[in-house]
């Protein structure tokens, strides 16, 4: 039974009945995705987004120095960007379209004080039938009859939030990087800039690196690439593949070597950042099966919505697909 993998913008729902595979991929996940990641990513009073903004040219070539100099700062902007939801009040609302080798999804997702709302709104690119539709006004109808469920939903998403960011404060360290040039990428595609130039850094597995928990000793099989944009000092694209058999688990499960994943994220608008690609193709090995997940993911469409909406006004506000104006944003 193929694993299925559904993102709410950065967190993700492991549809499995698999414990060990859950659990595989409850690690996995937020490792690939801790570089860059965490939602509601705000850093107000950015020279660097100013610079950009006033028509500032992309940086010069870069010496070695300069370069390493550029990931180690563009990584710790990550991770001071990711620590600092608590002083974030700037939700969105946006759409993922999935899609996976026997179906495509689309939903409307809305971050809410109380966590991520969603609405499914098609499948394989048409309208959902009289049938599917009822079954999504009960599933919603149940949200807002048992808040339980939300909160349930919500202590999950802190869950994951923690354990990328114990990953996130170690990439530094866990990786070797190598300057391999700047390449010219028109906005538009994954890992694009307005810019139109990224530093483009090579990575591997550290061999001094000492992973303190399962967590993070997933890097040690991971190899890859990362684009940085030298304007902005964000990373935009991360593409990392397992160069080995991974064991898990005191060996009862293992990912499989090849196995990779491939992640952009953007400036959506008001110096907010937020993954708009995502393609994850795995194999984990539970005894003598294989559960694959194999899917992409697109989000677009992103637009802000009320800081102190709560996650029932949201679903109704999902329903009526009628938004209010949200105050504060640009």
């Amino acid at each position: 039974m193929p694993v299925k993998l559904e993102a709410v913008h950065g967190r993700f729902k492991i549809l499995t009945r698999s414990p060990l595979a859950r659990q595989a991929l409850a690690l996995l996940t937020p490792t690939f995705v801790a570089v860059f990641f965490l939602p509601l990513v705000f850093l107000p009073g950015s020279a660097l987004s100013a610079a950009r903004s006033a028509g500032q040219a992309p940086a010069p070539a870069l010496s070695p120095a300069q370069a390493q100099a550029l990931v180690q700062r563009a990584l710790a902007t990550e991770s001071h960007a990711a620590q600092d939801l608590s002083h974030v009040g700037h939700p969105m609302r946006y759409r993922l379209r999935k899609t996976s080798p026997n179906l495509t999804s689309t939903k409307e997702i809305v971050e809410t004080r109380d966590g991520d709302v969603a609405r499914l709104i098609s499948i394989n690119d048409q309208p959902l039938s009289q049938a599917d539709e009822q079954k999504e006004q009960a599933r919603l109808q149940s949200l807002l009859d048992n808040p339980g469920l939300q909160q349930h939903r919500k202590q999950s998403e802190g869950s994951d939030t923690e354990r990328a960011l114990k990953v996130l404060r170690v990439l530094p360290s866990a990786f070797l990087y190598q300057f391999a040039g700047t390449i010219s990428t028109p906005n538009g595609i994954p890992g694009g800039t307005p810019n139109g130039t990224v530093a483009r850094f090579t990575f591997k597995p550290n061999p001094h690196f000492d992973p303190p928990d399962t967590e993070t000793g997933v890097l040690t099989a991971m190899a890859g690439e990362i684009w940085v944009d030298p304007v902005e000092e964000r990373v935009v694209r991360l593409a990392g593949s397992l160069q080995q058999d991974k064991l898990l688990y005191w060996g009862l499960g293992e990912l499989d070597k090849g196995g990779s994943i491939e992640i952009a994220q953007a400036d959506v608008g008001g110096l907010q950042w937020r993954i708009v690609h995502l393609k994850l193709k795995m194999n984990i090995r539970e005894l003598i099966k294989i559960k694959p997940s194999d899917s992409v993911q697109e989000y677009s469409d992103f637009a802000p919505v009320p800081a102190n909406l709560n996650y029932k006004d949201a679903i109704q506000l999902l329903r009526s697909n009628s938004w209010p104006a949200a105050q504060g944003t640009h």
